[in-house]
């Protein structure tokens, strides 16, 4: 029952939360439950397979365009959602195949350039909108309902966060989660045991482009138009700094650290935007504010928020010792 309790209380807050809130703040709310889906990929990818991706929101975009290109071009919306996330894992298992021979920063700079390679081609092509962007997408639909609300997106953000959290703690919980986090520890011992350390770091590496993915799909239908620029190298930054943040190798960590993130930045966005600030105000808040949480946690929580919670939590008072008499 304990190990269930974390996902009952994910699926309470996902359900009451949304209509509580003020109709201005379902917005954040739905940016935080996909930012949190993306998160939760990075946090499998870093701290199970071991590797660092400074590019995963290429593949939030692969998602994004992909669900927008097909409902453009009158694909119904449930099956463009649905081709998303499995286009972005294919999509990672094509580029994966040579990039994870990589270690360290040599795999984080190519992840980073293959965003930005896909950013300069989407800027570039036609079919995709240009620099100008993609637009016309029509709203998310099944049958005769279509989300219009806030609302209704808050709940289709809430679900996909949901479905990812259970494939990752599954994941974690079965043969091939052990085997990552041996090789994470020991590639030799690992390899030494008979762990399949490329396939699984593979698997892991689509696995989080597919959440990725799948979150780029309802954002595409959520804002109806995308263009390069919602997809910047920061928002890559962004998602590594929620999972570091929040606690890499764990499930709750993802969503700590967005929740941590995302509302700080829209603080800072608040400031920012505020009359006699200047243009720029908010782009340079936000990486210093990424720099100063990252220096934070490196030197005072290393491990992030949520393992130092988890076991002040779990240590159990010692038993007193019995009087005799």
């Amino acid at each position: 029952m304990r190990r269930r309790l974390p996902a009952v209380l994910l699926l309470a807050v996902l359900t009451l939360l949304p209509p509580l809130l003020p109709e201005r703040h379902l917005a954040t709310f739905v940016l935080l439950a996909l930012a949190a889906t993306v998160t939760v990929g990075v946090s499998l990818l870093m701290g199970y397979a071991g590797q660092v991706s400074l590019g995963q929101a290429s593949f939030y975009a692969i998602g994004a365009y992909a669900a927008g290109l097909l409902a453009v071009h009158g694909v119904p919306p449930l099956l463009g959602l649905l081709a998303a996330p499995v286009i972005a894992a294919v999509a990672a298992t094509l580029l994966g195949a040579p990039l994870l021979r990589l270690r360290g920063h040599h795999l984080a700079f190519a992840t980073l350039a293959v965003q930005l390679i896909l950013l300069s081609l989407l800027a570039q092509a036609d079919w995709a909108g240009g620099a100008i962007g993609l637009q016309g997408i029509p709203r998310f639909s099944i049958g005769g309902f279509e989300l219009r609300e806030d609302l209704g997106y808050a709940y289709a953000a809430g679900f996909v966060l949901m479905i990812a959290v259970l494939i990752a703690r599954n994941v974690i919980e079965s043969r091939a989660g052990r085997g990552m986090r041996a090789a994470a520890t020991s590639e030799t011992a690992a390899a030494a045991s008979g762990v399949a350390i490329g396939g699984y770091r593979l698997a892991v590496f689509a696995l989080s482009a597919a959440f990725a993915g799948l979150a780029g799909g309802v954002y595409a239908f959520y804002l109806g138009y995308l263009a390069p620029g919602s997809f910047p190298v920061l928002l890559s930054i962004e998602f590594v700094v929620m999972a570091v943040v929040g606690g890499l190798g764990t499930i709750a960590g993802p969503l700590v650290g967005a929740s941590v993130i995302v509302l700080l930045v829209q603080a800072l966005n608040t400031l920012g935007t505020q009359p006699g600030m200047p243009g720029y105000a908010p782009a340079v808040l936000s990486y210093a504010v990424y720099a100063i949480v990252l220096i934070v946690c490196v030197l005072y929580l290393p491990k992030g928020l949520v393992p130092p919670i988890r076991d002040r939590l779990s240590v159990r008072p010692a038993t007193p010792a019995p009087d005799h008499v």
